[in-house]
C-alpha cells in the first residue's frame, strides 16, 4: 500500500475493524517515511459473479458502480451513507444467490425495488435512467404509480386488526 501523500510502500497496521456484516476490513495505517496516517478497506474479491449487459456484452460485477448509481439517485437527499451500504448489501447479496449471470435489467429491478422504499425521489431518478424514460409523459405515469401504491403509515390503525381468540374478540 502507497501513502497518499508521500508515495513510500512502508507503513504499518495501526488499527483494524470489521464492518458490521463482516464483509469488509477498515485499516487505519500510519506511513513509516511521513507519520501520516490514512484509512484502507479490504474486501472479497468476487470474480464469479458476472453481468449481462443491455447490448448482450458481458462483464464483471463491480460493486463500486452500483454504490455510484444508487449515490447518484441519493444526491442532496436526507439518506445516511449506512442506509446506502446496507441497501447495496442486500442488493448484492440477492445477485450472488441468484447465480453467476446476472441482466443488468435484475439489478436494476432489484435496486428500483429497495429506492422505492427508501426515498420516492431517488426512486423516480434512478428510475428515470435505468427506465429510459424517452418523455415526460413516462416520468409522469412513473409517479402516478408511486402514488397509486399502498403506503403503510405506522400511525394508523388497521381497519381489520387480526382476530385473537375464537370469538372475534381482540
Amino acid at each position: 500500500m502507497r501513502c497518499p501523500k508521500c508515495g513510500s510502500a512502508d507503513d504499518k497496521v495501526v488499527d483494524s475493524r470489521q464492518s458490521r456484516d463482516a464483509s469488509t476490513i477498515r485499516r487505519r495505517r500510519e506511513c513509516l517515511k511521513c507519520k501520516y496516517r490514512f484509512t484502507t478497506y479490504e474486501e472479497i474479491e468476487r470474480t464469479d459473479l458476472r453481468v449481462i449487459k443491455r447490448d448482450r456484452t458481458h462483464e464483471q460485477f463491480d460493486r463500486r458502480k452500483l454504490v455510484n448509481s444508487i449515490a447518484r439517485s441519493f444526491e442532496k437527499r436526507s439518506v445516511s451513507l449506512v442506509t446506502l451500504e446496507q441497501m447495496v448489501d442486500e442488493v448484492v447479496h440477492e445477485l450472488e444467490t441468484s447465480g453467476r449471470e446476472v441482466h443488468s435489467s435484475a439489478i436494476g429491478a432489484k435496486v428500483l425495488e429497495k429506492l422505492r422504499d427508501i426515498d420516492e425521489v431517488a426512486y423516480l431518478r434512478y428510475a428515470s435512467v435505468h427506465r429510459h424514460f424517452s418523455d415526460v409523459d413516462e416520468f409522469v405515469e412513473a409517479i402516478q404509480q408511486l402514488g397509486r401504491r399502498m403506503k403503510k403509515n405506522s400511525a394508523q390503525s388497521e381497519l381489520f386488526p387480526p382476530e385473537v381468540g375464537s370469538h372475534g374478540r381482540v
